[in-house]
C-alpha cells in the first residue's frame, strides 16, 4: 500500500484556498516548504513561485512546472435581502455547486456560507436543467446588505468550496483543489530528492508552481520568459476515464493505479517525450499514453510556443471527478510520479539534444 511522504505539508497545501487571481495563501506555504530544499526561492510580481537548484556539473536549464491556482466563484452582487450572487473562477461545474457549504474569504478571515438549493418538493424538477451560474446564490444567515457588508463581504471576494482532504479505503486521496496542489507537492518532492542526491545533477533546475493557469496559462507564460529555460516538463492532473458513463472512445482509457499519464500532441516535443518514455522504461515504472492533438488546457500548450520555441514535455496523474468539491486521485500513481520525474531529470545530460531541425 503506497503512503504519502509529508502528508502533513500536502493536507496543508490542500487545505489553503487558492483561486486563480488569489493564490497567496498557498503560495507562501508553498514557498516556506521549498526553502528547505532549494539554493534560492523567488516570486514574480504576479505570485508565481519558484525554487532553484543548481547541480554539481553543467547542463540544461530545466523548467519543472506545475499550477497553484484553484477553481472557484467570485462575489459578483449583493441584493438587499442578503444573498450573494456569484459567477465563475476558472471552470467552476455551476451543475454541482447546490447545497455546498463555501468559504468567502474576506480581510477579516473566512465567513461561511451554502450555496442555495430549493428543496425538490417546491421546484419543478421534471422540467430543470443544470443551473446558470447566475442563478447560483450564497447564504451567509444575513437578513439584509447591510449585514453581509458588515461581515467584511464586499462584491469581488474570492469563494472555494469547504472540503478538507481525505484518505479513501486506503489507496485514493480525494480533496477539493488535487488539480493542481498535487503538482505543487510533486514538485517539492522531487527537489528533496534532487538535493540529496544533488552530486548527480547535470545543470539547473527551476521547479516552478506558477499561477492563473485555469484562465489561460498567464502565469506559466510570464515565468518561462524570465527564466528561459531549455527543457520544460509540466506536471497536472488528466481525466481518469475508469469510472461509469464515461466514453472511452471519446476520452481514452485512462486508470486510475495505473501510473503517470505521458501526453502526445503538438505542443508535446516528439524526442523528449520518447526519452520520458526509455525513462520510465528503464526504472520499471508504469505509465499510460494519452492523445491531445489540439488544446489541451494545461501550461504546456502556453510554454512551448515562448520566444523561439521550447521543448515541452506533459505528464499528468488521472484524476476523477475533475473540478467538483471532491476530486479523486490515487496515492501510488502520485508516488509514480515523482519518481519518473526525479529520474528525468537527473537523466538529462548537457550532451542532450532535443530538436526535429534535419538542416
Amino acid at each position: 500500500m503506497s503512503k504519502i511522504a509529508d502528508q502533513s505539508f500536502l493536507f496543508d497545501l490542500l487545505s489553503t484556498p487558492s483561486p486563480t487571481g488569489f493564490e497567496f495563501r498557498g503560495q507562501k506555504k508553498w514557498v516556506d516548504h521549498l526553502k528547505n530544499y532549494a539554493d534560492t526561492v523567488s516570486t514574480d510580481s504576479y505570485g508565481t513561485a519558484w525554487a532553484t537548484i543548481a547541480g554539481a556539473k553543467p547542463g540544461h536549464t530545466i523548467m519543472l512546472e506545475a499550477h497553484a491556482d484553484e477553481i472557484g466563484y467570485i462575489t459578483k452582487y449583493i441584493a438587499d435581502d442578503g444573498f450573494i450572487y456569484v459567477d465563475r473562477i476558472g471552470g467552476s461545474d455551476a451543475a454541482t455547486a447546490r447545497g455546498r457549504t463555501v468559504h468567502i474569504l474576506t480581510a477579516k478571515g473566512v465567513v461561511v456560507g451554502i450555496i442555495g438549493n430549493t428543496a425538490i418538493h417546491i421546484r419543478d424538477w421534471r422540467e430543470e436543467k443544470s443551473p446558470k451560474v447566475h442563478e447560483l446564490f450564497i447564504d451567509v444567515g444575513a437578513q439584509s446588505k447591510e449585514d453581509v457588508e458588515a461581515m467584511g463581504i464586499r462584491v469581488g471576494l474570492p469563494v472555494v468550496y469547504a472540503s478538507e482532504p481525505q484518505i479513501i479505503g486506503e489507496t485514493l486521496l480525494s480533496a477539493r483543489a488535487l488539480d493542481n496542489r498535487i503538482g505543487g507537492y510533486i514538485l517539492a518532492q522531487v527537489a528533496k530528492k534532487l538535493r540529496q542526491n544533488v552530486q548527480k545533477l547535470h545543470g539547473t533546475v527551476h521547479c516552478v508552481n506558477a499561477v492563473q493557469e485555469e484562465v489561460g496559462g498567464h502565469g506559466a507564460t510570464m515565468i518561462t520568459s524570465r527564466l528561459k529555460p531549455t527543457i520544460a516538463i509540466c506536471i497536472d492532473l488528466t481525466h481518469a476515464t475508469d469510472t461509469p458513463t464515461v466514453n472511452k472512445a471519446q476520452f481514452g482509457d485512462i486508470h486510475l493505479h495505473s501510473g503517470p499519464v505521458i501526453t502526445h500532441g503538438i505542443s508535446k516535443h516528439p524526442d523528449l517525450v520518447d526519452h520520458i518514455i526509455h525513462t520510465a522504461k528503464k526504472h520499471s515504472i508504469p505509465h499510460q499514453h494519452q492523445a491531445s492533438y489540439s488544446y489541451g488546457g494545461t501550461d504546456a500548450d502556453q510554454i512551448f510556443k515562448v520566444a523561439d520555441g521550447l521543448p515541452t514535455a506533459l505528464i499528468t496523474i488521472p484524476l476523477r471527478y475533475m473540478h467538483s468539491a471532491h476530486e479523486v486521485s490515487s496515492i501510488a500513481d502520485i508516488n509514480l510520479t515523482i519518481d519518473l520525474l526525479y529520474h528525468v531529470v537527473l537523466s538529462l545530460q548537457n550532451t542532450d539534444v532535443f530538436t526535429l531541425s534535419q538542416l
